[in-house]
């Protein structure tokens, strides 16, 4: 009696075992295991974040049952042996490797809240919080900008003269007008020249640039509208992640033996 129930013991512990070892797996081809890892991998890139249906777990099983009869047969008829199909497992392999590597080195690396304020706010401190509302004549001779200038001063229209005279084709057709800018956005000359005048100024001497002879009137100027930190936040982390990987890379570059 005592032998029967050993024996049953035996078997039901190797029905338990068995029953285990095949949870593992979505399926065998031909004593080959699929693990269930690799359905799992699968599901995340169709269920894209949305929780996984019993459908679709079907589906992607059969996709890998067919992945894995193809992959055997791909083997039988020698093709992983093909220096082609090597060198492309071996770059697939290496990616996957990679991306695993650096999402772990992003997970202990993000900045915190603090540093990216930080970082915010050193951006802040060196940008011209003004704007400038600007019109301007471009020529092509200093002697014409001069003329055009004492036009102005004797009561012409800027704006008419803007239209008739300047080669820029952007503001000239809408008399010279430049709309809002910083002045960091133009041409030191340009910009140097323009940060002098008050409001409502016109240059008394025409401002040469790489572009020509400018004539240069201030309408109005403003604070500028700076973007809040909660608004740039995710460019910063990103920029400050993706400098992070870049000195990463450079920093096991340098200590690689390359010949």
């Amino acid at each position: 009696m005592n032998q029967r129930l050993s024996r049953a013991a035996l078997a039901l512990t190797a029905l338990v075992v068995a029953h285990g070892a095949s949870a593992q797996n979505v399926a065998v081809v031909n004593g080959t295991p699929i693990p269930v890892t690799q359905q799992d991998v699968m599901l995340q890139a169709v269920a894209q974040g949305k929780p996984a249906t019993p459908e679709m777990r079907q589906q992607v099983r059969e996709e890998l049952i067919n992945r894995e009869v193809l992959y055997q047969e791909a083997a039988r008829q020698g093709v992983l042996n093909r220096p082609a199909v090597r060198a492309q497992v071996a770059l697939a392999q290496q990616s996957i490797a990679i991306r695993a590597l650096l999402e772990d080195f992003v997970k202990t690396h993000t900045p915190s809240d603090q540093a990216l304020k930080a970082k915010y706010d050193q951006l802040v401190a060196g940008v011209d919080s003004k704007e400038y509302h600007l019109h301007h004549i471009l020529v092509d001779s200093e002697a014409q900008a001069k003329q055009l200038i004492a036009e102005i001063k004797g009561g012409a229209s800027f704006e008419e003269l803007a239209k008739k005279f300047s080669k820029d084709p952007g503001s000239g057709k809408n008399g010279g007008d430049l709309d809002w800018a910083p002045l960091q956005g133009y041409v030191p000359e340009f910009s140097a020249a323009a940060a002098k005048l008050g409001k409502g100024q016109t240059t008394d001497a025409p401002v040469h640039t790489q572009f020509g002879w400018h004539i240069i009137r201030v309408d109005d100027v403003r604070q500028a509208q700076l973007p809040s930190f909660e608004d740039v936040k995710p460019q910063l982390q990103q920029q400050e992640v993706a400098e992070a990987l870049s000195q990463y890379q450079a920093q096991l570059r340098q200590k690689a033996k390359i010949q």
